[in-house]
Formats: structure tokens, C-alpha cells, sequence
């Protein structure tokens, strides 16, 4: 098997110092693992993660406190729902969702620790090296910044629990295909917004993406809505789409 890179984001208070406590207690892992202390695991958002992919990594690893142990009450919430939010993402853009994973380790379990990192970095041995398309990565990784996206990953169990504003409850159901829908539809934007790198009519952009023209249109509509793209010319009698590089357009 090829040697991988593992990247690890430990918790603080718990997984970082289950760690600790595994080289104390002289508990064997792969050296594959490069370690990063992060104080919760809610703080890794999967715009770090898609970065850390983009930037190398063949397998991600999570590491925070047990439910109830938390330091910050419910930061290992909202990393579970992040996590969750990444994988969708990974998916979209055709990288295993497997090299992404999510534990919680104490600061009393160094052996469970060291056992999960062996078992982690095996699986990502069986995977071999990430390989991936730049462009869909790049789009994911631009999607994961985006506010509807960051909403939904943070806001999964106000919406089960207590419904929406118009006292609508989600089921667990409707909720993965609300999110199921949202990254596919971001992700697309994303993409076109790439290729819009380079000036393109909305049919060059259909062919392209392989989307229906209709599709296309209406994300061209939306991403100028937001200022992010302009026409750059009219050619054909058909507007000429690229993206806007002024500095004062968010």
C-alpha cells in the first residue's frame, strides 16, 4: 500500500489530551498522522476541511469531547453537523466521504485513541491517495463559505426540534433532502462561477457543466443578483457572462 497523509484537528480539552496521554503511555499509531490542536471541535468548519483536502490531505480526522463533556456546552454539536455538512460536499464533488471522519475520545482514553487513528489510517490506506478534479473540489470548497449552506449545517436541530418561523417541523427526512438539494444547488453555482473565470455564454456554460440551459440561466441570474458576475459582452446577439474582480464587490 502507498504511504497517505492523515490530518488531524483534536479537541483541547478531550482528544488532544487522549493523545497526550497515548505517547505517554507509549500506545502505538501510524506516524501518517500530523496533529493540530484546535480548543473545540466545533471551531473546524468544512471550509478548513475542503482546504486541508485541497492542500494534500488523503484523510481528515475529527477528534473532540463526548456528548455532555463538552467545555464549550454544545460545540461537539455543531461539529458533528459540520462534519456531516462536509461529507455532503466531498460527495458532490466525487472524493470518498469515507476519508472524512468524526470521533470522540477523552482525555482519559489514549488507548482507544491510538486504536482509532491505526483503524482511520488503514482505511484511507485501502482508499490509496486522493485523487480528485480541481475544479469540483474548488467549487465545494467555495460552496462551504457560503451563508445558506453554513445556516442549514448550524441550524439542523432548531429545525427538527422547534420548526421554522411559520411553526413548520422538519422530519429527519425532509431535512437530508433540504440539505441533499441546497449543496447540489450551490455547488452548481460555484462551478459556474469558476468557469466564468474566462468570459461564456450560458450554452458554452451548459455544455461545459453538462446542465440544461434553463439551469444555467437561472444561476446566472441569481449570481448577478449578488454582483458576482457581469456581462462582458454581447456577441451573437447573446450576453457574454464573466465573473466581477472588483475589489469592493463581496
Amino acid at each position: 500500500m502507498e504511504e497517505v497523509n492523515v490530518i488531524g484537528f483534536l479537541c483541547n480539552w478531550c482528544s488532544y489530551a487522549g493523545a497526550d496521554l497515548a505517547g505517554v503511555s507509549r500506545f502505538q499509531y501510524p506516524p501518517n498522522v500530523r496533529i493540530i490542536r484546535v480548543m473545540c471541535s466545533g471551531r473546524v468548519d468544512p471550509e478548513l476541511i475542503l482546504d486541508t483536502f485541497l492542500h494534500g490531505a488523503d484523510g481528515v480526522f475529527i477528534g473532540g469531547c463526548h456528548f455532555g463533556d463538552c467545555h464549550y456546552l454544545e460545540g461537539n454539536y455543531y461539529a458533528e453537523k459540520k462534519i456531516e455538512m462536509a461529507k455532503r460536499l466531498l460527495k458532490v464533488a466525487g472524493v470518498e466521504p469515507e476519508r472524512l471522519r468524526l470521533e470522540w475520545v477523552s482525555a482519559s482514553e489514549g488507548g482507544r485513541f491510538a486504536a482509532v487513528m491505526k483503524e482511520f489510517t488503514e482505511e484511507i490506506k485501502v482508499l490509496g491517495p486522493i485523487k480528485f478534479d480541481i475544479e469540483r473540489l474548488e467549487a465545494v470548497h467555495i460552496a462551504a463559505a457560503d451563508y445558506k449552506l453554513r445556516i442549514l449545517a448550524t441550524k439542523e436541530r432548531e429545525l427538527l426540534e422547534g420548526g421554522n418561523k411559520y411553526g413548520e417541523v422538519f422530519t429527519q427526512h425532509e431535512m437530508d433532502r433540504l440539505l441533499d438539494d441546497m449543496v447540489q444547488e450551490v455547488y452548481e453555482s460555484k462551478r459556474i462561477l469558476l468557469k466564468l473565470k474566462k468570459p461564456k455564454s450560458v450554452k458554452e456554460i451548459a455544455l461545459d457543466l453538462n446542465l440544461k440551459p434553463n439551469e444555467v440561466f437561472r444561476h446566472i441570474l441569481d449570481l448577478r443578483r449578488h454582483e458576482l458576475i457581469e456581462i462582458h459582452e454581447i456577441r451573437d446577439n447573446r450576453p457574454v457572462y464573466i465573473a466581477n474582480t472588483r475589489e469592493d464587490v463581496e
